[in-house]
């Protein structure tokens, strides 16, 4: 089972929820959270690159009691640089120019294109044990997340409760008013775009209707900027599920188009 992020601050729970969180603090993407000793922690910062667009800064984690800090081209354990392939005590960490991937024994995989792109897959000996950006792992969408008990929270809310309070750090919640525009007028293209051919593979796979709605959200907020973010990173993501759901995505990145 698998949690991701990825470009215009889209989130995936590991209950197959998906929503909009543009939070620029750090924030607990996904942590064992069992009272006694919590195995692993995963935080992520967001910040605007020069383009405007959100790309994750850094992620801290901490697997056991070894700390791992990832930036672009940089792999730090505890407070130490250092080269990859780098083994230690039941995690390997291997990095090339496009992905960083983290392989931990206790049951985790990471993996960070170095951009927009994080996917945590989890072990299910972690069903209902963790908690953060990722939800409770309990294969039931929307509750404990965006219902509990008698309350329901919408997605700012529910992001902006994960924040790690940092004393000295400067920055906004989200305002938990700000409604999402409606995108329908992009719905065609997005449509297109996620069922041609290259595709072909993945629709019985994966939730094709979800990706569509992160694809018209993502075109939407770029109010007619034809770069490449705004059409790509959704596309992209529906691609790397794809594969990682068993499934064999055609080559849709063309000279022209991504």
């Amino acid at each position: 089972y698998v949690c991701s992020t990825w470009g215009n601050n889209h989130f995936k729970t590991f209950d197959g929820d998906v929503y909009q969180f543009p939070g620029i603090c750090e924030y607990n993407f996904v942590s064992d959270c069992r009272e006694a000793y919590k195995e692993f922690s995963v935080h992520i910062q967001r910040a605007l690159n020069s383009n405007g667009h959100p790309e994750i800064q850094y992620i801290l984690m901490k697997i056991k009691d070894i700390m791992v800090y990832l930036k672009p081209n940089l792999v730090v354990v505890d407070g130490r640089i250092v080269k990859t392939p780098y083994y230690t005590s039941g995690v390997l960490i291997e990095s090339n120019d496009i992905y960083t991937k983290i392989y931990a024994k206790l049951g985790m995989v990471l993996m960070w294109n170095q951009q927009d792109a994080l996917m945590v897959e989890l072990d299910n000996k972690f069903n209902n044990h963790t908690c953060g950006l990722c939800g409770d792992y309990n294969g039931i969408p929307i509750y404990n997340e965006f219902i509990n008990g008698d309350t329901s929270y919408n997605s700012i809310t529910y992001g902006n409760l994960q924040k790690i309070s940092k004393p000295n750090a400067k920055c906004e919640d989200p305002d938990e008013t700000q409604a999402l525009p409606s995108c329908n007028g992009h719905r065609d293209e997005c449509q297109r775009l996620l069922t041609s051919p290259a595709f072909a593979d993945c629709r019985l796979r994966l939730n094709l209707e979800m990706y569509i709605q992160a694809c018209m959200q993502d075109k939407c907020a770029c109010n007619g900027k034809e770069d490449s973010f705004c059409l790509c990173s959704t596309i992209s993501e529906y691609s790397r599920q794809c594969s990682h759901a068993g499934g064999r995505p055609g080559e849709w990145r063309t000279q022209n188009f991504c």
